[in-house]
């Protein structure tokens, strides 16, 4: 049967319509069928509406992942409202800042978490309810917010309001490694276009079960969801501590579908897989940055029948482009071609298109592009702009909306596209401009390393000096030998100035990456102290 969703909820409740005792969502011993799951989602919303949850007004989620999680999110947009995921690893403050930036009415969390807010939810002014899930505890005072339980709602009338689906169904926020972090808005549209869009290149179908091991706060995380309720599949959701954990859900819940970010490939690439994972994983899919090629080449010799995709999205557009896996063997380090439904285009400073293997800005334009950043114009303005008039179709009067993605990409003359850097985050040293994640390549390549971190920081003679961060593969770790070993495979300007040891995992940001700029920030005088 056809799914003819257009609203994000209807991927739930048309999903129980065709299919209602089917699997949808496994978190650890519980599992709810698409009907118990649909009814579910009627009662929050039911709930929240009685509590006069306006159209469009935000319903923050700041819990694990965990049933309640996914049902308040379908819920809170049935009822006509806008879901905010908070990743459940950010520190007091910024879950305040979050409450307080986009106006939240409503905040679903435990009371574990509502305590370790502590007097920080204070400030958050149009905060009035908050809804916990869990134990039931004595209730606790937050300056007139009214508290409720999860068990508290029954499943009643609930008129919605009206909403179409170019209006607003969730804000995500951004990792904020710099500033204040960014609420991306993103529309029904961008979010039921991007489900259909992986769905179909993934091959995705009723009987598969993905697992959702990244946070439901990053959009490569939601996707997880929104792509399996598209085609009736099961998600299971997973807090995992250790690598191991990940292998031993796949193991257990016979998944079918993996997606992870390089960091946690790296962890997974190093451990023995179970023979029987093989027999029933389809696909493995990559985003967040590109996967070492060593590491890919580690897991398709443990996964010989596996299908790898490789991925690129931002969350400015939900999704942007893969890699087919019948492509990885010929060219390994490219994140593919777009999506379907979906054009990204290589654009020079001026706007004009790139030539085949010239460096310019990845400019993505579709159904998928956000809505914008919430509350902030200025760097709206700067990221999402209409597309040159000399790329519009002939006649057409009306601008359209794109985002600039602030990645250098290149094209070869198949129009595969290369990711080169970040342009905030490229080294500047002696004259030249270097991607960090090449070095990083370069030093993964040379298998003396586990996981590595390369970036600028100031240099009183170079401009920038490169810096690398290395944890070891096995063992000791020879910053002699990897040096040597780098210079004998780089050019000059490419091998780093300092080479720093770490004995333990690099830090990662709350979306699991590794945060390049902390440990720029953490080396930032490196080289003036040198000097003193």
């Amino acid at each position: 049967m056809t799914n003819h969703s257009h609203l994000l909820h209807e991927l739930v409740l048309h999903a129980a319509e065709r299919d209602g005792a089917a699997r949808a969502l496994t978190a650890g011993t519980e599992t709810r069928g698409y009907a118990e799951l649909a009814d579910e989602v009627v009662r929050f919303a039911s709930g929240v509406s009685a509590l006069g949850l306006a159209r469009s007004e935000r319903v923050a989620i700041y819990l694990e992942k965990r049933l309640e999680s996914v049902i308040a999110m379908f819920g809170t947009t049935l009822a006509g409202g806008v879901f905010v995921p908070v990743n459940p690893l950010l520190k007091a403050e910024q879950v305040a800042h979050i409450l307080s930036d986009c106006n939240v009415r409503v905040l679903v969390t435990s009371p574990e978490r509502i305590a370790g807010l502590g007097e920080a939810i204070r400030p958050c002014h149009d905060l009035q309810h908050i809804i916990l899930v869990g134990a039931r505890t004595a209730a606790q005072e937050h300056g007139g917010v009214t508290h409720h339980h999860w068990t508290d709602f029954e499943r009643g009338s609930c008129t919605p309001h009206r909403v179409i689906d170019t209006d607003m169904a969730a804000i995500l926020y951004t990792s904020g490694s710099t500033g204040r972090p960014k609420g991306v808005v993103l529309s029904h549209r961008n979010m039921v276009a991007g489900a259909k869009s992986v769905a179909h290149y993934l091959g995705n179908h009723a009987q598969d079960t993905l697992l959702a091991a990244l946070p439901l706060s990053f959009d490569a995380g939601l996707s997880q969801l929104t792509t399996a309720f598209h085609v009736g599949a099961r998600v299971v959701l997973l807090n995992y501590l250790m690598p191991r954990d990940v292998l031993r859900t796949l193991a257990d819940e016979r998944v079918t579908g993996l997606t992870a970010v390089p960091p946690l490939w790296i962890q997974l690439a190093q451990l023995d897989w179970p023979d029987s994972i093989g027999a029933h994983l389809r696909y493995i899919a990559n985003t967040g940055g590109r996967m070492p090629r060593e590491t890919l080449m580690s897991l398709r010799a443990r996964l010989p029948r596996v299908k790898p995709y490789l991925m690129y999205g931002l969350t400015e557009a939900f999704r942007a482009t893969y890699l087919p896996p019948e492509e990885v063997d010929r060219r390994p380090d490219s994140i593919g071609h777009a999506i379907p439904n979906n054009e990204v285009m290589i654009l020079r400073e001026d706007g004009s298109p790139c030539a085949p293997n010239e460096p310019g800005e990845l400019v993505q334009r579709g159904a998928l592009v956000a809505l914008g950043y919430w509350n902030d114009p200025e760097k709206t303005a700067e990221r999402f702009r209409p597309l040159p008039a000399a790329l519009r179709p002939h006649g057409l009067v009306m601008p359209e909306i794109a985002v600039w993605s602030g990645d250098t990409v290149r094209a070869d003359e198949d129009g595969y596209l290369y990711f080169v850097g970040r342009r905030d985050e490229m080294i500047k040293t002696s004259g030249y401009r270097v991607s960090p994640t090449e070095v990083e390549e370069i030093a993964y390549a040379t298998k003396l390393v586990g996981e590595c971190a390369a970036f600028g920081v100031p240099h009183p003679t170079l401009g920038e000096a490169i810096v690398l961060v290395a944890t070891p593969a096995a063992g000791e770790l020879d910053a002699d030998a990897l040096l040597a070993e780098l210079r004998r495979r780089c050019p000059a300007y490419q091998v780093p100035a300092r080479i720093a040891l770490s004995s333990t995992p690099l830090p990662r940001n709350p979306n699991g990456k590794i945060d390049r700029k902390l440990l720029a920030e953490r080396h930032r005088t490196l080289f003036e102290e040198a000097e003193a």
